[in-house]
């Protein structure tokens, strides 16, 4: 079988959630799935090389060095390119919601991550609005073939939002970084990373772009009410991700705390600094206002760390009993977990058992053995139909 990635996403080479999903299920499908024929479409101007990892005798690639927004007009316009036609594809799977024209014969596959622009608009900014609905996703939902839901919460979520047959869509779950796991204390390593950025104190962390949606505001202003419990004084707190949008209101409300120095803002960092500081953590805050599946918990568990996450979309199950929930617009809820594991060891340490056992439940192989089931499932499908003809 032919099975066309539209691979755009990852040709800037960020690291963020949705881009960690191609790249694992890419990684296993590869290697374990070789009885297919894979392409590549690999459009842009300001790029990353194709992966060396990728190049095999059953991989081909589409390289186009055309600006993907100007891509966007021609597919919305002229409903050009059909891909299937530059490359003799059966399946084509989309990892996320770029836009592409209906294919020429191929059976298209989408995976939503989740439904955020739909149900709050109002946490992007103007540029992000436009570009949603420059890839017309409703559209795009309805002429596919088959979606994909990263939990049973998005599935449900696109059922009910947008009127779609169950049978059309499949909850597969995400996996996790094998990258990420526990590095004991003592290791060389960790140590010099810690000295050299002189982490020396406790300190809760969250990972994330920096955008409303992550309620990144709310761990500040939780921060702030727990560093004047007794016995918290020393901690700090540490905020790792890029900037995304309208990410003002973030860095004010950080500047307005007083414990304003005990707030780092990290910046984007590398997955070896990823998980020295998941490693380094005393306990993880993840109180999203709303996620589809949500990565970076299950990377703290996997490095050791208790979590307290919230108890909103997607996250009771994927997180289930192995974390702290909360309501993430409560700020005293937070503080008081914050505080249970400052005081409870023994929970802290249920936590971090728990979250061990939970992590099992998730891997790329599984994702993609799934997904992979699901393709050949619609192909099969495919040819029975034309069979019957």
């Amino acid at each position: 079988m032919n099975i066309l990635i539209d691979a755009r996403l990852l040709t800037r080479g960020h690291i963020s959630g949705i881009e960690d999903y191609a790249r694992g299920v890419i990684n296993e499908m590869l290697s374990n799935h070789t009885e297919h024929n894979y392409a590549f479409f690999w459009s842009g101007i300001k790029k990353v090389d194709f992966p060396k990892e990728w190049r095999l005798p059953n991989v081909s690639v589409i390289n186009w060095v055309v600006p993907n927004r100007m891509l966007d007009i021609f597919i919305r316009v002229f409903e050009w390119p059909k891909i299937d036609a530059i490359w003799p594809a059966d399946i084509i799977w989309s990892p996320h919601f770029f836009l592409l024209p209906k294919p020429k014969s191929a059976k298209r596959i989408i995976t939503f991550h989740d439904l955020s622009p739909e149900h709050f608009p109002n946490l992007y900014p103007f540029r992000k609005r436009v570009w949603h609905w420059q890839q017309n996703y409703r559209a795009q939902m309805n002429q596919a073939d088959h979606l994909i839901a990263v939990s049973e919460f998005t599935k449900k979520d696109i059922v009910t939002t947008f009127g779609i047959s169950e049978k059309k869509v499949t909850a597969i779950h995400s996996g996790i970084n094998p990258f990420f796991k526990h590095i004991e204390k003592t290791d060389s390593g960790l140590r010099l990373f810690q000295n050299a950025n002189n982490l020396t104190r406790p300190y809760f962390l969250f990972v994330g772009t920096l955008e409303p949606r992550k309620n990144i505001s709310g761990i500040i202003r939780a921060f702030s009410l727990f560093k004047e419990k007794e016995g918290c004084k020393d901690f700090e707190l540490i905020i790792v991700g890029k900037k995304g949008w309208l990410f003002n209101s973030i860095f004010n409300e950080a500047k307005q705390s007083p414990f304003s120095s005990d707030i780092r803002f990290w910046g984007e960092v590398s997955y070896d600094e990823l998980r020295y500081l998941y490693n380094g953590a005393f306990g993880f805050l993840w109180p999203s206002l709303f996620e589809g599946f949500g990565h970076p918990p299950l990377e703290a568990q996997a490095c050791g760390v208790p979590v307290i996450a919230s108890n909103r979309s997607s996250l009771p199950e994927v997180l289930q009993d192995s974390a702290l929930l909360t309501s993430p617009q409560n700020i005293e809820e937070i503080v008081v977990a914050m505080e249970e594991l400052v005081l409870h060891n023994e929970v802290r340490e249920a936590l971090i058992a728990r979250g061990y056992e939970n992590i099992k439940r998730f891997s790329w192989r599984a994702t993609s053995d799934s997904l992979i089931k699901v393709i050949e499932s619609i192909h099969n499908a495919r040819q029975s139909s034309n069979k019957k003809r």
